[in-house]
């Protein structure tokens, strides 16, 4: 409700600012939405997170938990204080380390080490992971943050842009890394344009129930604000990120499925929203009986099309599994759960809408514009060509932001009231409505023969896909294609399914399912060498994929690079393997382990089209310009794919201007997942730049080895003692702008999968392994990870200090996952309850990165972003078990759980 108003007088980066403003509420909100001061991110409003850490009197606080009437006469700095226009000394030590992915904490990191580096100008590495343990980053492991803090004062110069055709393989600054740190960069809710409304959703406490709704009339009474509901929709209530199983309505009807779907959105100005009572809105539920798990049967089928709420079944099937597995010297056999785990992107979802005309832009945190673009015409009843998606900065994504959120809704209430709309999700809002990695119940057995050869492999599991479809299917398919690891296996089978339940829709989360199953795998492959006598490394080695071999679905490899990332492994295998056993020689209750896990994964869609179309072009003043529609979520897509294009084409990158994604400025690059930007758009924009490179070649008579130098107007081609000079601002205009242009499209050769599974699913894999180092405290069944050793195949490293950032990152989030991380729907949907690994928690991370170029890949490229969180969770079991004995069968690896493990290993 509206509290009394008072004048605050608030000191802001130097310079005084009187508003008018309740005296509790919170300095984040006055700073971002009175002073539009919008660098102070707010991610949680609960200071779980520090993303709206600023300077009080130069001391760090959170701006969320600080009245305004707190600062009034203080001395408050932000992020815009840091710097006038130009990164400083700190900032430039972000960039240069490749500190800012995303960016959405950077501004709360960089306050808090500010805060630190006047008290304690030299501190070290423990001083600063302490003074930033406050603010949480779910993108980066942390490790380059820390870096960046303790070089500033080195304050190097950023490294000099590399020269024509050698961009690829430069350990090149992020080319949009300037307004991240600078607190510039636009997210989702950072534009609020004149005239907005606010937008806010009525949702469901029920996990399922069905309802009716009052007069919403009477509930707002004099205040001007509107409802809207299913029934003011006006195109076809039903969305979904695969075409064919689309099921999700944008707005329920009179039955929800889980807890938190939207039934109504109410519309109005920010003072008239703050005094409407939400929790009063006028609406009778009927709760139903509930399953949110796959122990019970929902009291009805969640969707009348879905027989015993099956979505649908994942196969593939080789050889005789079960005759080989009768013969085989040595079996091993699991049964293994997994947890439902929650993104955590830092930044919740958010966005605004408003009419252009005849127009709908849509500006949200996203990544898949085109997909969003399609949806919300369907649903809005609109043209697709009067739907305009302009991709704001995603603060995170790791899968969250490939669904529909709140973008139909935005949209919607932009065309009922002609005003822009909108709408910035809460922390607990953002965690009870959005996708999941898919819980798992997983059963494997695995055989060899005597020399540790394995023969054969089964796998059955069953998904747990929550209430709608979202991408389930990709993951049921996706998981037995995968099961088997990057390993021969001459006979195999496996199948999964993907059900219904009423909890939280599941959907893609870095790995699409193939983190879960290389657990089984990993396992099983422990328990195998110990029976055959062999090294756990060693036993990977002799069985892994070479070049030649075929996969379980009968494709035959190129480019498989898993025997040199176990190559890379074994010196720190047998470091580690070494000083775990002198570690443990003496007795204590503290027990060292080693693990090792590996992982390969398929770079694109599942033997289906997903093409990329990349525009380069040069404009009569002498602009070059690349239109690359990759949404970059903190991977790096803009400045990898900027890399690639220059090289093809012969030309600086730092001539380059890009225009990213927005589907009326850019041709569809697909959506940003499945580890297939680097290399899908990546040979999109190879092709383009070839393409034009070859354009301006056949205009002046230069051969293959011309040099290329754009001065001004001026495009110059020489070759030896030739020159020619393209006068660009003389040559006509044509499509789009441009004079001379070239557009390409790549779509991955795949074959798709028979009754079998037999196919070629992908045209690109990666590969990786990792070594965990950890102790376990066998007393109160804490597990602390030391070191962790990732050696990933990358084909080609696009730019290295990228690459080592989605390792460190990835690794951050296997370990949440491995020993923290388990979402109960209503329980934890904060980020106090909900456990994401803090500074304190990482463990050191050394990367080896390999290079076995693919044929297919740009210049050798695969793909990374999924594959370095795959090998993280089982490695860390195993060192569990190595230390232990004990043998997890369900993540987390709670105290508890290791506790009862370990009881269980020694027969207690």
């Amino acid at each position: 409700m509206n509290r009394p108003l008072e004048t605050i007088s608030l000191t802001v980066n130097g310079t005084t600012h009187t508003v008018a403003a309740a005296p509790g509420r919170r300095l984040s909100d006055v700073l971002r939405e009175d002073l539009r001061l919008f660098g102070t991110k707010v991610g949680c409003d609960a200071g779980d997170c520090g993303a709206c850490t600023v300077l009080l009197n130069g001391a760090a606080v959170c701006g969320c938990l600080t009245p305004v009437s707190h600062a009034e006469g203080a001395r408050i700095e932000t992020v815009e204080g840091l710097s006038t226009s130009d990164p400083g000394p700190l900032q430039r030590a972000f960039l240069r380390h490749g500190a800012a992915q995303c960016g959405i904490c950077s501004p709360g990191m960089l306050m808090a080490a500010t805060a630190l580096l006047r008290d304690t100008p030299g501190p070290t590495r423990a001083q600063v992971e302490t003074a930033l343990g406050g603010v949480l980053c779910r993108c980066t492991g942390y490790a380059k943050i820390i870096d960046a803090v303790l070089d500033v004062a080195a304050d190097r110069p950023a490294p000099a842009m590399p020269d024509v055709g050698h961009a690829v393989g430069a350990r090149l600054e992020r080319l949009d890394g300037a307004p991240k740190v600078l607190g510039t960069e636009i997210y989702g809710a950072d534009h609020v344009p004149p005239g907005t409304l606010e937008v806010r959703a009525i949702r469901s406490p029920h996990h399922a129930a069905t309802f009716s709704i009052g007069d919403t009339a009477a509930w707002s009474g004099k205040a001007s604000a509107q409802v809207f509901t299913a029934a003011d929709i006006p195109g076809e209530n039903c969305y979904g990120t695969i075409p064919a199983f689309a099921d999700q309505p944008a707005l329920a009807e009179s039955r929800v499925r889980q807890r938190g779907e939207a039934i109504a959105i109410v519309v109005a100005d920010r003072a008239t929203m703050d005094g409407l009572d939400l929790d009063g809105f006028p609406v009778t539920w009927a709760p139903e009986p509930a399953s949110i798990d796959l122990d019970t049967e929902p009291a009805r089928p969640l969707h009348d099309n879905r027989p015993d709420n099956l979505l649908i079944r994942g196969f593939v099937q080789t050889g005789d599994a079960d005759a080989a597995l009768a013969t085989a010297t040595h079996t091993a056999s699991l049964e293994f759960e997994t947890a439902y785990v929650e993104h955590a992107c830092v930044e919740p979802e958010a966005g605004i809408a408003w009419l252009d005309g005849d127009t709908l832009c849509i500006q949200a945190c996203t990544q898949a514009p085109v997909m969003d673009r399609d949806d919300c015409a369907r649903v809005l009843g609109l043209p697709q060509t009067a739907v305009r998606i302009i991709p704001a900065a995603a603060g995170g994504g790791f899968g969250a932001k490939l669904d529909l959120s709140l973008q139909p809704l935005i949209g919607l209430a932009a065309l009922k009231t002609g005003r822009p709309c909108r709408m910035v999700y809460t922390r607990a809002e953002s965690m009870a409505t959005t996708t999941k990695r898919h819980p798992a119940r997983m059963r494997a057995r695995i055989g060899c023969d005597a020399d540790g050869r394995v023969a054969a492999m089964t796998f059955d599991g069953d998904f747990n896909t929550g209430a709608y479809a979202s991408w389930g299917p990709t993951v049921a398919i996706r998981i037995p294609v995968h099961a088997s690891g990057p390993f021969r296996t001459p006979n195999y089978r496996a199948k999964a399914r993907a059900m219904h339940s009423n909890g939280p829709t599941s959907g893609a989360f870095r790995g699409f399912g193939v983190p879960q199953t290389a657990i089984v795998q990993e396992i099983l492959y422990d328990d195998l060498a110990g029976a055959a006598g062999l090294d756990r490394l060693e036993f990977r080695r002799l069985n892994a994929l070479r070049d030649g071999d075929r996969t379980v679905c009968g494709q035959k490899l190129r480019g498989a690079g898993i025997v040199e990332c176990l190559d890379a492994l074994r010196a720190p295998w047998a470091r580690a393997l070494a000083g775990a056993g002198a570690f443990n020689a003496a007795a204590g209750t503290v027990r060292r382990g080693v693990g090792v896990a590996t992982c390969w994964y398929g770079c694109g869609n599942t033997g289906l089209p997903n093409p990329s179309t990349v525009r380069i072009g040069l404009t009569a003043r002498g602009a070059l310009v690349l239109h690359q529609g990759a949404a970059d979520v903190g991977q790096g897509a803009n400045t990898a794919i900027t890399q690639i294009a220059a090289d093809a084409l012969g030309l600086p990158v730092a001539q380059f201007t890009l225009v990213g994604p927005d589907t009326a400025l850019t041709p569809d690059c697909g959506k940003t997942s499945a580890s297939r930007q680097t290399f899908v758009t990546g040979k999109a924009a190879m092709l383009a730049g070839q393409a034009l490179r070859r354009t301006i070649l056949s205009q002046t008579n230069m051969g293959d080895g011309a040099a290329l130098h754009l001065d001004g107007t001026r495009l110059i081609v020489s070759e030896g003692q030739g020159r020619h000079e393209i006068g660009l601002c003389t040559l006509p205009i044509a499509e789009n702008g441009y004079v001379l242009s070239a557009e390409q499209t790549y779509d991955p050769p795949t074959r798709g999968l028979d009754e079998n599974g037999q196919g070629e699913p992908y045209a690109v894999y990666g590969y990786g392994a990792h070594v965990a180092e950890l102790e376990v405290d066998t007393a109160l069944g804490t597990t602390r990870v030391h070191r962790i050793t990732a050696a990933h195949d990358l084909g080609r490293v696009v730019n290295p200090l990228l690459s080592e950032g989605q390792v460190e990152g990835g690794v951050a989030q296997g370990l949440g996952m491995a020993l923290m991380e388990e979402y109960f729907a209503g329980r934890t949907e904060n980020l106090h309850d909900y456990l994401i690994p803090t500074t304190g928690d990482m463990p050191r991370i050394d990367t080896i990165l390999i290079e076995k170029p693919d044929p297919e890949g740009p210049m050798g490229v695969k793909g990374l972003g999924e594959h370095v969180l795959i090998p993280t969770a089982p490695a860390i079991l195993n060192a569990i078990r190595h230390a232990t004995g004990a043998r997890i069968t369900r993540l987390p690896a709670l105290p508890h759980r290791v506790l009862a493990a370990i009881r269980a290993s020694h027969g207690t």
